[in-house]
This record gives C-alpha cells, sequence and structure tokens, in this order.
C-alpha cells in the first residue's frame, strides 16, 4: 500500500482579530486617512491622539484584523448610556478595510467582535451611520437593519428587557 500524495492547498489569508494596542494607532490613521479622512480640524486632539486614549477607556473598543502581523482592519465601537434605548447603546465609528484585502471577510470579523464585545458590556442596540450602497449588504448580512439616517442591531441579551423605541 503507497502512500497518497499529500498536497497543500492554499485556504486564503487568515485574519487575526485582536484589541487593539496603542503601537497600532499609527497605521489605523493611515488606513483611514486612504479610505475616508477623519474630520479633525474642529477637535483640539488628532485622530491618532483620541484614538490611542480610547484604547485604554472602558466606554470604547478598538479593534484590529492583522495578516501576517500587519493591520489591515480596524473598528471603534464607543458606548453611551440610554434610557430610551434601556440600556447602552454602542455605535460604530469608524470600520476601514485595506483595499488590498478581503473585505467582506474582514468586515464581517470585525463586525462579529464589536457585537459581542457590545453584548458583553451591556449594550441593547448597536448603530452605525449608514454605509455606502455596495458596504450596505455586508452589514445586512450580518444583522443590520435601517433605522432612519442609520443603520441598527439588537444585541440585548436573550431574556432582558425588549428596547423600547418611540
Amino acid at each position: 500500500m503507497g502512500a497518497r500524495p499529500c498536497e497543500v492547498e492554499p485556504v486564503g489569508v487568515e485574519y487575526l482579530v485582536r484589541a487593539a494596542r496603542v503601537t497600532d494607532i499609527d497605521r489605523v490613521v493611515a488606513l483611514s486617512d486612504a479610505s475616508a479622512p477623519m474630520a479633525g480640524a474642529e477637535s483640539p486632539l488628532g485622530a491618532a491622539d483620541l484614538m490611542r486614549q480610547l484604547v485604554y477607556l472602558p466606554q470604547a473598543s478598538i479593534v484590529v484584523a492583522e495578516a501576517q502581523r500587519v493591520v489591515v482592519g480596524c473598528a471603534i465601537l464607543a458606548l453611551r448610556p440610554s434610557v430610551k434605548a434601556g440600556g447602552y447603546v454602542g455605535t460604530i465609528d469608524l470600520l476601514v478595510v485595506d483595499p488590498g484585502h478581503d473585505a467582506d471577510r474582514i468586515t464581517a470579523t470585525l463586525l462579529e467582535e464589536l457585537i459581542r464585545s457590545a453584548r458583553n458590556k451591556g449594550c441593547t442596540v448597536v448603530e452605525a451611520d449608514r454605509p455606502h450602497s455596495e458596504a450596505l449588504a455586508r452589514w445586512q448580512r450580518m444583522g443590520f437593519t435601517d433605522a432612519g439616517p442609520s443603520i441598527q442591531r439588537n444585541v440585548a441579551a436573550t431574556g432582558s428587557a425588549p428596547s423600547r423605541h418611540s
């Protein structure tokens, strides 16, 4: 009995999603400036300085996607309390993906991690500005729906009180 040949087939790039570190911020700013420059002229802090502070704050989550130890995507979730929503509302403030990588996979992976983080932090809903039309389908596959000028997804844990919207 001869041994069967063993071939290795490429399965694609693996993406590691993790909490951002202060050392990741310069790459995140470069990615975001390349795709959608951040408004910061009115702020006394630049985007990089603000993100460096957010890395340490409990009311924010910054996650990055890495491929071969290079940051290829980033997402930021900011929390705010809301009586109307019945708990915290998570706002996805930034989601950026390197155009040279799989935007669908990275977006889905980053959103999945932010939703998990929001749920763990007591959020009842996660909202984001409505993305452009080609990206909207990605977000909808992750459970986001239209909510006026934004989109949102309920993330309340099973058995918790439903949120009330007027």
